[in-house]
């Protein structure tokens, strides 16, 4: 049995997913670029801005999904540069409590929107 998670307080999906799914303990979060919630366009042009964005977002389907930052199991960052990781990992630790995550981060050739980050979360009721 599997629910979906929606939320307004996130983007909208752009295509045929859901923000999350609820299966069992875990619920799966689709992967957020930083898109402002309301008008659905771009937030920002630097890594800084976009991962806070991208982190609001999070935080918003966590929440509507019962969870926190801390019921993170896994996490998978893709970035258009791989040279902002820096940026992106003191942003990441600001949210995400001890014992963090399992995690992998790549650098891809693109994203939707041009976007220069996207994440994708596993959270899991204990």
């Amino acid at each position: 049995m599997k629910t979906s998670i929606v939320t307004p307080n996130a983007p909208a999906a752009i295509g045929p997913y859901s923000q999350a799914i609820k299966a069992g303990n875990m619920v799966f979060l689709s992967g957020q670029i930083p898109l402002d919630p309301i008008t659905g366009e771009l937030v920002g042009r630097d890594i800084e801005t976009q991962t806070r964005q991208v982190m609001r977002n999070m935080h918003a389907v966590l929440e509507a999904a019962g969870m926190d930052f801390g019921h993170i199991v896994k996490a998978n960052i893709y970035l258009k540069d791989l040279n902002d990781f820096a940026v992106v990992n003191k942003i990441y630790a600001e949210h995400v409590p001890n014992p963090a995550p399992a995690r992998a981060c790549v650098e891809v050739a693109a994203l939707p929107k041009d976007a220069l980050i996207e994440i994708e979360w596993i959270g899991c009721f204990a």
